[in-house]
């Protein structure tokens, strides 16, 4: 089922919308896999105050669908994202309007991490400042060999900080301070090698490989993915041994699950398990 989403019905959260709508919507219910098309080609993708809106309307949407099993973001055109739309920054002249944006693109930011569903970033074209943040926000990254990265803020005399946040809590360190102050592009094979992106392909096989690994993730028991997303996020804020604390009174929650249970089972059993716990 084909839906978009526009900024006049966000409020809607999913329901049919304009042809010209921001963010498009392919549910593939029977795979249990959601993408989400960005849809500004003509200015790169930009993330406008109405596109941060879209974005966050469609990801509530998924939040609440029991039927959709992983999130795929992706883009319309030829890049996946060239950050914030500097020329709607620019007609605006002060600096509460600046807050709202920024805490908007942060609140939506944050969203995918405590997103039920794993999310993964189809990237090809550039990705730039608010762009590579979303790759760094996203779960998963399936990067086109063509692809390029880049937080480039500084280059323009506004540093990227907010991208900065999920770049420095995805690559080593040093890398992220790199691009952060260079501004400098780095390349899909360089992303890969960072940490940035898990898989880079050639071009013709970006569709194919994310939705493979997305079929691959929803094939999985759902109630198994999300209570283990959920602990992964959390965990990574703990120390050592509050961590494993926290990750043994998970699993002993987790073995209490009728899927917990059948997998084992299947396994013992040597047959496919069949979830019943969705």
């Amino acid at each position: 089922m084909d839906r978009s989403i526009s900024h006049q019905n966000t409020a809607n959260h999913g329901t049919n919308a304009a042809q010209d709508g921001l963010l498009l919507l392919e549910d593939i219910s029977d795979r249990g896999v959601l993408t989400l098309t960005l849809n500004r080609p003509r200015t790169l993708n930009t993330l406008s105050g109405d596109m941060l809106d879209a974005l966050s309307a469609g990801l509530e949407a998924a939040a609440r669908d029991h039927t959709i099993r992983v999130v795929v973001i992706r883009s319309a055109g030829r890049a996946f994202c060239a950050g914030h739309d500097l020329k709607e920054m620019r007609a605006a002249k002060d600096q509460a309007f600046y807050k709202t944006l920024f805490a908007r693109c942060s609140a939506m930011m944050q969203m995918i991490p405590t997103l039920p569903q794993p999310v993964i970033a189809q990237v090809h074209g550039i990705a730039t400042a608010a762009g590579c943040q979303l790759v760094a926000a996203s779960d998963l990254a399936v990067a086109a060999n063509t692809a390029t990265f880049a937080t480039n803020g500084i280059t323009n005399g506004l540093f990227c900080s907010t991208p900065s946040v999920a770049l420095s809590r995805n690559v080593p360190r040093k890398h992220a301070f790199e691009m952060l102050f260079t501004g400098e592009f780095i390349d899909a094979a360089r992303a890969l090698q960072i940490g940035l992106v898990n898989r880079v392909v050639p071009e013709d096989r970006l569709d194919s490989e994310t939705q493979g690994l997305a079929e691959t993730i929803a094939a999985k028991s759902s109630v198994t993915t999300q209570s283990g997303k959920s602990m992964f996020y959390k965990q990574l804020g703990m120390d050592l041994q509050d961590a494993y604390s926290f990750a043994a009174d998970n699993m002993a929650c987790d073995m209490m699950s009728s899927d917990a249970r059948e997998g084992i089972d299947a396994f013992i059993e040597k047959r496919k398990p069949v979830w019943k716990d969705q």
